[in-house]
């Protein structure tokens, strides 16, 4: 599995993205399940706004299942926020925490991220780095 951050979600719905080419490209290629979070849905849609098609360019990559859209159950907030407050200095936001969450309990160990600053150093509690993609 993979996990994707808002920045490849927007590049794949967004063809007028400078990085649509390259993550297109990175997409084509994987043939693991793709998933995020609603926070990174959320921050996606407020990135991609700009563009009138966007949002149903988006929701097709979730209902063809290019990209599964996985549950964050009530525990998930109280680790977020700890998460966010541990790497505060990076000032990380609900979608990166919710990433490193579903990284933490589902044992994915890719993300598909434009993000390198931070997710190469976000660590999970493991101590363990993600492999980032592209």
């Amino acid at each position: 599995m993979m996990l994707i951050d808002a920045g490849p979600l927007v590049a794949l719905a967004a063809p007028r993205d400078p990085s649509h080419p390259q993550c297109a490209e990175v997409a084509a290629r994987v043939t693991s399940p793709i998933l995020t979070t609603w926070p990174v849905v959320t921050e996606a849609v407020w990135i991609g706004q700009r563009w009138p098609e966007f949002i149903w360019k988006l929701s097709s990559l979730f209902e063809s299942n290019a990209v599964g859209l996985h549950p964050l159950e009530a525990k998930a907030m109280t680790w977020m926020a700890e998460y966010m407050l541990k790497y505060e200095n990076l000032r990380p936001d609900l979608a990166d925490a919710s990433l490193m969450y579903l990284a933490e309990r589902e044992r994915i160990d890719t993300i598909f991220t434009l993000d390198r600053r931070d997710f190469s150093v976000y660590r999970t509690s493991r101590n363990r780095a993600l492999k980032i993609v592209p």
